[in-house]
C-alpha cells in the first residue's frame, strides 16, 4: 500500500511539474535582440530534474515543454524540444547525484544546472543550424540561447535552493 501511495504521489507530482514547465515557458517572455524570448521554462526543467529525478524530471521538463511549443505555434521546434528538454533533466539529476557526493549540494545544483543548460544550448543550436540549413542561422541564434541558458540556470539554483528544497512535500522522491 505504502508503495502504491509512493507513486501516486510521483505521478501527481510529474503532471503538476509538467504543468509548470509549460506555464513557465509559456507565461514569462522576455524578448531578446535577436526577436526572440527568454523565458522560465529551464528553471522548471532544472527543478523538476532535483525534484523527480532524471526520468520523471525528463518526462515532465520534455512533455511541459512540447505543449509550450505547440501552444505557442513553435511546431517547428517541438520534435526537438521533447528530445532536449527530456535529456536536460536526465543529465541534470545524473550530475548531482555524482557531485552531490563530492561538493555540497548548492555547488552540486550549480555544476547540475550548468550542464542542463550546456544541454540546451548546444541542442538548440545544432537544430537551428539543421532546421534552416544554415550555419549563419545557428551562430546567431547562439546568444539568444546562451542567454536563455544563464537565466534558466540561475533561477532554479535560487529557487531551489532559497525555497523549493526547503518545502517538505516537495522533497526528492
Amino acid at each position: 500500500m505504502k508503495s502504491d501511495n509512493k507513486r501516486i504521489r510521483l505521478l501527481a507530482l510529474t503532471g503538476m511539474l509538467t504543468a509548470l514547465v509549460t506555464v513557465a515557458t509559456i507565461a514569462i517572455r522576455i524578448p531578446t535582440a535577436t526577436k526572440g524570448y527568454i523565458n522560465l521554462g529551464d528553471t522548471a526543467v532544472n527543478i523538476s530534474a532535483w525534484i523527480l529525478g532524471g526520468f520523471y524530471g525528463g518526462i515532465a521538463g520534455g512533455i511541459g515543454s512540447l505543449m509550450a511549443d505547440i501552444l505557442s505555434g513553435c511546431y517547428i521546434y517541438a520534435p526537438a524540444t521533447l528530445i532536449i528538454k527530456f535529456l536536460m533533466p536526465v543529465c541534470c539529476h545524473g550530475v548531482y547525484k555524482k557531485c552531490s557526493d563530492k561538493y555540497s549540494q548548492l555547488t552540486a545544483s550549480i555544476i547540475s544546472a550548468i550542464v542542463s543548460e550546456l544541454i540546451m544550448i548546444v541542442g538548440y543550436d545544432i537544430f537551428t543550424g539543421f532546421a534552416y540549413k544554415s550555419v549563419y542561422s545557428a551562430f546567431t541564434a547562439l546568444p539568444e540561447f546562451i542567454v536563455q541558458g544563464i537565466a534558466g540556470g540561475t533561477f532554479s539554483v535560487i529557487l531551489y535552493e532559497c525555497i523549493i528544497k526547503r518545502v517538505p512535500v516537495l522533497k526528492k522522491h
